[in-house]
């Protein structure tokens, strides 16, 4: 056990800037020179100005039989509004490593949905002397993957309803066959790449439109999409509570073919999962292909590859397969690719951004969303079966004040002073918090991963309380609980955490998954529950069990689970805080996102999505017209 908490010094914090002025006074580096220390050559390099680049894929070939680097994942106890700082950690770890030790380290991390940015979150960069810089650009457009992926995912949307229009205008199947392979002007029929494809899904080897027979055609032609089983939905990168439930096709050209739908916040689309998941380009070719957006009325699966649009996707999605390369306030590199959102999403970076940085670095610094219950339990069982990659350390980072919320502590509202009880020495609401932790470390320690527990200081934190925590870490199995105070000193907070992070790198390990993929969809969806959650059972909506029996027949019953729950809860009840025991987790629905490589359960009420609050964070949000410099991110 390591205390490094300096009460003194903490007090200076009512001194620090915010964090927005911290990132733009900061002194960037070029992104070119980021680039050069390290290994990164000119010509791997795609330039979004000078503080931010596009790595090429053609890197991994270059470096493919270098050995990987350390691979670490940031998680958290169960989170609060009082937020727990698991970026300002990971970021403030990479930074001790490279910049303190003299490691080579790289922090990979997810780009922020501006839900959440202009929503009640706020920016997602980190914090104090702990950030991803430029900030702006690190939370708002970046270099555009997150439009690439809206803009994809409703070309699929409108390309469903469109097939379903058009085939209800064209009742005769010879004619809805010319009607999608017409003639040239040389009086030729030839079918395109994507069709190419769909005939050989049909087991038709014919390239030659005329040689087809007639029920070849037909079978070709008509998809005959049920309307009731669509489970695509269009999204937007806004939060936008109004655009949940949706009617479309009310205009006078469609009258007789509405249908109810709605919208998901961006990063929930499949295709963030499959940007993250992908390991080429070829891969992602393949599965946006495999992508099921329904049935037809035989129950047989209906896939992007079918619709004619996967080629189309993969272009759009072209440049967006790229990772970013941004670096932190102490000038160590980052790897920024892929979203957020590991409670109604996969919520990791991308396993290519962690195949370059393992290539480049000893030590590769990762974060996943949330808490250890849904952000870990995915990056190990999902992320880490696609990937290949054997990570070495957990970091799970716990405060003071969000484990006595978790101990009964009082509702903390937005603009107003903490109570006494977070800022007042209070021992028995920090014991009775501790389970929380005491349940993350134990999970962790299922996937036969060294834990270290970083105790996030804050201003107010007392020692005795500090030192409770990090005895009960070491009590629950973690190899070491050391105290961070990043988010104010930047590196030089975090330099005995580092130290314990190298540590723990170097002792063995037995990484292994949570569950078999032969395991029944049933049997994974309890496993989980039961062993992560602490649930004592599971109850299924009828809706849930025509998707289990469908999937099962359709044959996605091996795919490992994205689980879709409250992030702020063990249980589906987000006002449930602590380790609650004795609950069940109502499945209210399942969805199969079969390119990403996943069945979506979920649970209880959870949104895909978010809504604004009473007062968003955009109220802050302006541009200083003399200096162009952004205003009020945090």
């Amino acid at each position: 056990m390591t205390i490094n908490f300096t009460p003194t010094k903490l007090k200076l914090v009512r001194m620090v800037p915010s964090d927005i002025d911290i990132a733009q006074a900061a002194d960037i580096k070029p992104i070119c020179q980021v680039a050069e220390e390290v290994g990164i050559l000119p010509e791997e390099l795609e330039l979004y100005g000078p503080y931010k680049a596009k790595v090429k894929l053609e890197i991994l070939k270059r470096l493919q039989n270098r050995p990987d680097g350390k691979y670490i994942d940031v998680t958290a106890i169960t989170p609060t509004p009082l937020g727990e700082g698991k970026t300002t950690t990971t970021v403030g770890l990479s930074q001790a490593l490279g910049a303190y030790l003299r490691k080579k380290v790289f922090t990979v991390i997810r780009q922020p949905s501006q839900g959440p940015t202009f929503g009640i979150k706020g920016g997602a960069a980190g914090g104090g002397y702990s950030q991803i810089i430029p900030m702006e650009d690190f939370n708002l457009h970046l270099t555009g993957d997150i439009h690439a992926i809206t803009a994809a995912n409703n070309l699929c949307a409108a390309a469903i309803d469109a097939r379903m229009f058009h085939e209800g205008e064209q009742p005769d199947d010879e004619n809805l066959f010319n009607a999608l392979c017409p003639m040239d002007k040389q009086g030729k029929r030839s079918f395109s790449p994507s069709m190419l494809r769909r005939l050989k899904k049909l087991g038709i080897e014919k390239t030659d439109p005329n040689a087809l027979t007639r029920e070849e055609r037909s079978r070709f032609a008509r998809l005959d999409i049920d309307p009731d089983s669509i489970t695509w939905r269009r999204v937007i990168d806004t939060n936008d509570r109004f655009l949940r439930e949706i009617e479309v096709g009310l205009g006078p050209e469609e009258k007789g073919k509405t249908r109810r739908t709605g919208f998901d916040i961006a990063v929930a689309s499949e295709i963030m999962a499959i940007l993250a998941l992908t390991t080429d380009l070829s891969d992602m070719r393949e599965r946006l292909g495999r992508m099921v957006i329904g049935t037809d009325r035989k129950g047989t699966a209906v896939t992007a590859e079918d619709l004619g649009v996967a080629g189309a996707l993969t272009v759009l999605m072209k440049d967006a397969i790229k990772p970013n390369l941004m670096q932190t306030l102490e000038g160590t590199p980052a790897l920024v690719h892929a979203g957020p959102f590991a409670n109604i999403a996969h919520g990791q970076s991308s396993i290519i951004a962690d195949r370059i940085a393992l290539k480049l670095a000893d030590y590769v610094i990762t974060e996943s969303g949330f808490g250890a219950d849904i952000g870990m339990e995915k990056f190990f069982d999902i992320k880490c079966r696609y990937s290949g990659l054997i990570p070495q350390v957990v970091v799970l980072v716990a405060t003071v004040r969000a484990l006595k919320m978790h101990g009964g502590g009082p509702k903390v509202v937005a603009g107003k002073p903490l109570a006494p009880e977070y800022t007042d020495e209070n021992i028995e609401l920090v014991r009775k918090g501790l389970p929380n932790m005491e349940r993350h470390i134990k999970n962790a320690l299922k996937y036969g991963v060294n834990v270290i527990v970083a105790v996030n200081s804050f201003l107010d934190d007392k020692p005795a309380e500090v030192e409770l925590v990090c005895k009960t870490a070491l009590d629950a199995g973690a190899m070491d609980a050391v105290v961070s105070t990043h988010w104010m000193d930047g590196g030089a907070g975090a330099i005995k955490l580092a130290e314990a992070v190298v540590k723990a790198a170097e002792k063995p390990s037995n990484f292994k998954f949570l569950y078999p993929l032969e395991f029944s969809i049933k049997e994974k969806i309890e496993i989980v529950c039961k062993e992560i959650y602490g649930a004592e059972g599971v109850d299924y909506s009828p809706e849930a069990e025509a998707k289990i029996a469908l999937y099962t027949r359709l044959g996605f019953a091996n795919l490992p689970l994205c689980m879709a729950k409250t992030h702020l809860s063990f249980t589906t009840d987000a006002s449930l805080k602590g380790a609650p025991t004795g609950f069940r987790v109502p499945v209210r629905d399942i969805r199969a996102s079969v390119g990403a490589g996943f069945l979506y359960p979920l649970l209880g009420e959870m949104r895909t999505m978010p809504g604004l609050p009473t007062r968003p964070v955009f109220y802050d949000v302006d541009l200083d017209l003399e200096t162009g410099k952004v205003l009020g991110l945090f």
